[in-house]
C-alpha cells in the first residue's frame, strides 16, 4: 500500500454485518493465513513500511521477524469498534511482549509508535524509512547464508517449544538436532569451519 501502510486492516464494511457464525468462520479463514507465515519453513520477515493496525499487526505477528521504519504505527484498535483481535492478535502479541502489555494495548486501542514498538519487543529492529528495504534485504542475505535445513529446524524448535512444557521443549530441541547432524550441510559447516573457509550448503 505505498508509502503510508504496511496492511491498515480490515475492510470495516465487510465486518458490520457479521452474525456469530460468520464472524468465527472469518476469524478461522484469516488463522490459517497467520499460520501459514508462521509455519513456513523459510524465515518470513515482515517489512513494516506505515501503518499495521489491527489484521496488519496480526499479519506482522505471525513472521519471524519484523522490521519497521521509523514512521510505522502498529496497534489492535478492534475493541474501538466492539470487536476483538480475530487473527491470532490476543494469542501472539500476548506471547511476544508478555500479558501485560498484551493487554494494555488491546484493552486501550493505542495506536503506537515504532519505538515504542522495539521498546517492547514487538518489532526486532526499527530503521530511517529510506533505508528499510536495503536493511530488510541485508538481514535476509545474512539469514540465507546458513544452512537451509538448519533454519528450518530452529523455526520449529521455537514455535512448536513455545506450547510445550521446558522439558517438552528440551526433548523437541535434541530431537531436531539430531535430524541437523544427519545433514549433509552440518557435515559441510563443520569442515568448512575447520578448514577456515566459507560453507557451501546445499539443503541436504
Amino acid at each position: 500500500q505505498g508509502d503510508k501502510a504496511f496492511i491498515a486492516g480490515a475492510d470495516i464494511s465487510e465486518l458490520v454485518h457479521l452474525d456469530y457464525n460468520q464472524g468465527k468462520d472469518y476469524a478461522l479463514e484469516g488463522q490459517e493465513l497467520t499460520k501459514l507465515i508462521e509455519n513456513y519453513p523459510k524465515p518470513v520477515i515482515a517489512a513494516i513500511n506505515g501503518y499495521a493496525l489491527g489484521g496488519g499487526t496480526e499479519m506482522a505477528l505471525a513472521c519471524h521477524l519484523r522490521i519497521a521504519s521509523d514512521r510505522a504505527k502498529l496497534g489492535q484498535p478492534e475493541v474501538k469498534l466492539g470487536l476483538i483481535p480475530g487473527f491470532g492478535g490476543t494469542q501472539r502479541l500476548a506471547r511476544l511482549v508478555g500479558k501485560g502489555k498484551a493487554l494494555e494495548l488491546i484493552l486501550s486501542g493505542r495506536v503506537i509508535s515504532a519505538e515504542e514498538a522495539l521498546a517492547i519487543g514487538l518489532v526486532n529492529q526499527v530503521v530511517p524509512h529510506e533505508e528499510l528495504t536495503s536493511k530488510v534485504m541485508e538481514l535476509a542475505e545474512e539469514i540465507m547464508a546458513n544452512a537451509p535445513l538448519a533454519l528450518r529446524y530452529s523455526i520449529q524448535a521455537i514455535n512448536q517449544g513455545l506450547d510445550k512444557s521446558l522439558e517438552d521443549g528440551l526433548l523437541l530441541e535434541a530431537e531436531l538436532f539430531g535430524k541437523a547432524c544427519a545433514t549433509e550441510d552440518s557435515q559441510e559447516g563443520t569442515k568448512a569451519f575447520l578448514e577456515k573457509r566459507k560453507a557451501e550448503f546445499k539443503g541436504q
